[in-house]
């Protein structure tokens, strides 16, 4: 229905390849080509620290960007956004801007759901306070239990972090109901909204939570930019991780003063292109029905889960709520399976996902991923399925 939106998709199907792996990075609408074109040949500039009249219309084009993925979230007003160098960037000024508050016996709640950029940052935060990480139990459906998770929250809970949505399972999490506990608890909460965002209507007020996180280029931006949400009075309680030009009011010899968030955790010159590019995706998604694009990838998704179901030795891991599903097939390696899915023109994404804890919770050793775009369509899952059953009848 979009799929003549996306220009690449067009180059790749002239070389025989079916993209089946947007979880990783989505493809780029043309309005986002334009967007960098146009910033890139009629002239750039720096933002925030010139007086002349081009550095001026970009520094307006640039916080131009910043309410429109205020609003496109439900934050409560702009300087609660907060522009980094990718999602892992966000999650590690989250844990080192947080250090001070977390003290030894201090206990972090995560799920055995999360990317590694949601893990790592706490798992090493907690080897440097002293604190406990405690893991929330997931059904074998692939959510969060909330009935067992609810009797984890205790005294010593000082932060949540966890996934809107699985990147390996598809699975949507009680994120409203997870944050509302953190609050009566006294704890911080942190949601990864990398894959959320992407597939359903995000409102972070509504959610509850303290700080959100998500990347522009799984949501059909570019490359190298991640954004942080964050309730205006906490993120102006973290002290700056980043040090360096324009995030300063006054520099003497021997101390500094900072700017207030944002523009404390923007130090240096940030990644104006593709806050530009982003803007020119957020446009372009405001203009499509998001009901029509929900109704869109609800059917692309149960087509690849009966086409799975009906194939013998086939078994899908969990159970998704969105527009991607990882599986395994017995007796075959997922690296075997994905290479003869290759050769066929099948692009799919197989490993462990960025999700070692997950993978050792599921008990295998990696799985095959097939994610879908609001541009993915009916005949792309169609020659993926070919390609699946040629390769099985090789592998099996």
């Amino acid at each position: 229905m979009w799929h003549n939106d996306f220009p690449a998709l067009a180059a790749l199907a002239a070389r025989g390849i079916t993209y089946l792996d947007s979880a990783a990075t989505a493809q780029k609408p043309a309005a986002l080509l334009l967007a960098l074109q146009t910033y890139l040949s009629q002239g750039a500039a720096n933002v925030h620290r010139a007086g002349y009249r081009l550095a001026d219309e970009v520094t307006s084009a640039f916080e131009a960007c910043r309410d429109d993925v205020a609003a496109f979230i439900g934050a409560a007003q702009r300087d609660e956004i907060v522009f980094t160098r990718s999602a892992t960037e966000a999650f590690n000024l989250l844990a080192y801007g947080l250090e001070a508050q977390i003290n030894a016996g201090d206990e972090l709640l995560l799920s055995p759901l999360e990317h590694h950029a949601n893990l790592l940052p706490w798992q090493q935060l907690a080897a440097r306070r002293g604190a406990k990480l405690v893991w929330l139990p997931i059904s074998a459906s692939g959510h969060i239990d909330m009935a067992a998770a609810s009797a984890l929250f205790t005294p010593r809970t000082k932060l949540l972090a966890v996934t809107q949505l699985s990147n390996v399972l598809g699975t949507l999490q009680p994120v409203r109901e997870l944050c509302t506990l953190a609050a009566q608890h006294g704890a911080l909460s942190v949601v990864d909204g990398a894959q959320g965002v992407v597939h359903s209507s995000v409102d972070v007020r509504a959610l509850d939570c303290d700080f959100y996180v998500f990347s522009a280029h799984k949501l059909y931006g570019p490359d190298g930019l991640g954004v942080l949400y964050g309730r205006h009075h906490l993120l102006n309680q973290l002290p700056p991780w980043q040090f360096g030009g324009e995030m300063v009011l006054q520099v003497s010899r021997d101390s500094a003063s900072f700017q207030a968030a944002p523009l404390r955790f923007e130090a240096g010159t940030p990644p104006i292109s593709a806050v530009l590019a982003l803007r020119a995706s957020l446009a372009y998604l405001r203009t499509l029905d998001r009901s029509a694009v929900a109704a869109h990838e609800a059917l692309l998704l149960q087509q690849l889960k009966t086409g799975l179901d009906q194939r013998a030795g086939v078994r899908r891991l969990g159970d998704s709520d969105a527009a991607l599903v990882s599986f395994v097939v017995d007796g075959v390696h997922h690296a075997d399976l994905a290479q003869l899915l290759d050769e066929q023109g099948i692009a799919v994404r197989s490993g462990q996902h960025c999700a070692h804890p997950l993978m050792a919770t599921l008990g295998v050793a990696g799985s095959t991923r097939v994610s879908l775009g609001l541009y993915s369509q009916a005949a792309d899952l169609e020659r993926f399925f070919t390609a699946l059953d040629n390769a099985l009848a090789l592998l099996q």
